[in-house]
């Protein structure tokens, strides 16, 4: 005898055999088509399309792309465990399944690996140990992390090569595509070794937010040479911190060779680097040059050294808007050599400190400043042995320069990459215009589906429980990315302005329909080709016949599931043009632009207004929509 219940499972597996396999989604044509299960969210996604916008226009590829891979069973398992506050018991699943920025735990170290090693495109090993004590021979990291998607981003460096002799160790082309970096330590690295030498060679080059920790590195060294060359060229907006570095150390010597040169708000601390070193050496040459809001901290560095000799040549040149502060510098010395030429020489606004500065040396310093910038304060130096030579000033008034500053040139527009903002009059047939680089830097995520975003907290005061959902650790660069994220979306909007965060492509619909209705269209540049190249304008179209037009851009933010936020602002012309090859004339890309006419509310050192000349209220500025994000306007 069949029981009812038994019975309703049957008929229940009948009804989703006919409508699994016999129905289709609606627009089965269109980019998604295939997707059979109606209870999938991405299939929920596309009927609630359907529902909100009322034109069958084609739905955008790369935007559907982003919609939640989840099955129907996982997404209910994972919609219960989120409404249980349960999901952190399941996270490794569930970052798999849903397609999720997570930072996973360290794989099972290498300690026991001694023999010499070639590691080549690799990542997220746990090198705790590895190579202690090991004598001569070579251990190469060539490409690490060399894949751009990725989610296993945790290194850690701990121990390595401890109590090593004549060891060498080679990071070559270290993490160098553009991503975003959750934490790479080296904790007591190379402590107590003798001889050998380390070498950094084009380490995290244009990289996204790079957290970089040398804790107690090269400690207790003995004629050990390291070396950091082309050390986070062209990164954005991250933090190092040298802890001790070369602490105790003996005849070591230290090469900086084009770090952080054409950086991005990079902060980096140098704290008792050197620190009662016998004859160290150190050289720091184009040291954050061309670097934009550059920050570093040097505190009791090379305090009670002896006989140190540092160097630091071409630092901060052409440098915008940073700052520097040099505390107990040299402190308690003993025949110190200390040689600052061309320092902060051509920086714009950037300023730096000197505090304690060679202050209680027990001999008398050698320290000179040749050829350095404006700005610099020196607080409790000593007077003594310090020589100052060839001081350059220039307008101190921190407004851009004018055409009669030939000294300064066009410098301030250095800090703002060419073609990130234009003039309306650009977007003219024929025009031959710098594209900026508008590749998509961000590791790739997926949307949850509302079910489940809906059902997770998503506020600044509820970080910590976002954290223990998300497995974040303390001063993580993901705990960075999820304040910042949530400071944005918490931001009041500026004049004018409605914003909106969106977790969910059913968020992003209501929030641009609720703007602009239900007739919308999404546009987005097709591609990326041209970028970072100059491209020649082809037909341009506006939309709304070019008129004044309301719009809402959305943009990434980074968080562990896809995140835009979204907004719209007055007074906004959006225009399509072809992009054209300037030499074949032939059609690469199709780009999206669009040109912001009030910016009475932009602050007057936007980099718009660095890169264009003028101020607030008194020019339009305009900007293309960079890959993968987007702006919903009327359709046509």
């Amino acid at each position: 005898m069949v029981h009812c219940s038994q019975m309703s499972f049957f008929f229940l597996l009948l009804i989703l055999f006919i409508v699994g396999f016999g129905g289709a989604v609606e627009n089965s044509g269109d980019a998604v088509a295939g997707e059979k299960n109606p209870f999938t969210p991405k299939a929920f996604l596309l009927r609630y399309w359907e529902k909100k916008i009322h034109n069958h226009l084609p739905k955008p590829e790369f935007l559907l792309s982003k919609a939640s891979p989840l099955t129907a069973a996982e997404s209910a398992v994972f919609a219960r465990l989120a409404a249980t506050n349960s999901l952190s018991s399941r996270l490794p699943e569930f970052c798999f399944s849903a397609h999720l920025v997570c930072i996973p735990e360290l794989n099972a170290n290498l300690e026991k690996h001694s023999k010499d090693v070639n590691f080549a495109t690799y990542q997220g090993k746990n090198f705790t140990n590895y190579g202690s004590g090991l004598v001569g021979g070579v251990n190469s990291f060539k490409n690490y992390s060399e894949v751009e998607d990725r989610t296993d981003l945790v290194t850690s460096f701990r121990r390595y090569s401890r109590g090593s002799t004549g060891r060498n160790d080679k990071f070559q082309s270290y993490s160098p595509f553009n991503s975003y970096s959750a934490g790479k330590t080296f904790n007591s690295y190379g402590t107590g070794t003798h001889g050998g030498a380390g070498e950094f060679k084009e380490y995290e080059k244009e990289f996204n937010l790079p957290e970089l920790r040398f804790s107690s590195y090269s400690d207790g060294t003995i004629g050990r040479k390291q070396s950091f060359s082309s050390y986070s060229k062209h990164a954005n907006a991250g933090e190092q911190a040298f802890t001790s570095y070369a602490k105790n150390g003996n005849g070591a010597t230290n090469e900086f060779t084009e770090y952080s040169t054409d950086v991005n708000g990079i902060n980096t601390n140098f704290t008792n680097y050197g620190e009662n070193s016998n004859r160290e050496n150190d050289t720091f040459t184009s040291y954050s040059e061309n670097a934009n809001v550059p920050v570093s901290f040097f505190k009791s560095y090379g305090d009670g050294s002896n006989e140190a000799t540092e160097k630091f040549s071409n630092y901060r040149n052409n440098e915008n808007a940073g700052f520097d502060s040099f505390k107990s510098y040299a402190k308690d010395s003993k025949t110190a050599q200390l040689d600052f030429t061309n320092y902060g020489n051509d920086s714009f606004v950037g300023s730096g400190e000197f505090t304690g500065y060679a202050k209680g040396a027990k001999t008398t310093p050698k320290v000179g400043f040749k050829e350095y910038g404006p700005r610099i304060t020196f607080m409790e130096y000593n007077k003594k042995g310090v020589k100052f030579a060839q001081y350059v000033d220039f307008n101190d008034s921190g407004s851009p320069p004018t055409a009669a500053e030939a000294v300064r040139g066009s410098l301030v527009k250095r800090w703002v990459e060419p073609g990130k903002f234009f003039r309306e009059k650009m977007l003219k047939k024929g025009t031959v215009m710098p594209m900026p680089d508008i590749k998509d830097k961000m590791l790739e995520r997926s949307f949850l589906p509302r079910s489940i975003v809906s059902k997770l907290p998503f506020s600044s005061s509820k970080i910590s429980e976002l954290k223990q959902i998300f497995h974040v650790s303390d001063n993580s660069s993901m705990e960075k990315f999820m304040k910042d994220s949530l400071g944005d979306c918490e931001r009041a909007p500026s004049k004018g302005e409605t914003k909106r965060c969106v977790g969910s492509i059913e968020d992003m619909i209501d929030f641009a329909t609720s703007v602009l209705g239900p007739n919308v269209a999404v546009r987005s540049t097709e591609g990326i080709n041209g970028s970072k190249n100059n491209v020649m304008v082809g037909s341009v179209k506006g939309i709304n016949g070019g008129k004044v037009t309301q719009s809402v851009s959305c943009h990434q933010s980074m968080f562990p599931y896809m995140l835009y936020y979204c907004h719209s602002v007055p007074k906004v012309r959006v225009y399509e043009a072809d992009l054209l090859d300037p030499k074949t004339k032939a059609k690469i890309n199709h780009g999206v632009a669009i040109c912001h006419l009030d910016t009475t509310a932009w602050s007057p050192t936007h980099g718009a207004f660095m890169a264009l000349g003028s101020g607030p209220g008194r020019i339009e500025v305009c900007h293309w929509i960079f890959e993968n994000d987007m702006t919903w306007t009327i359709a046509d």
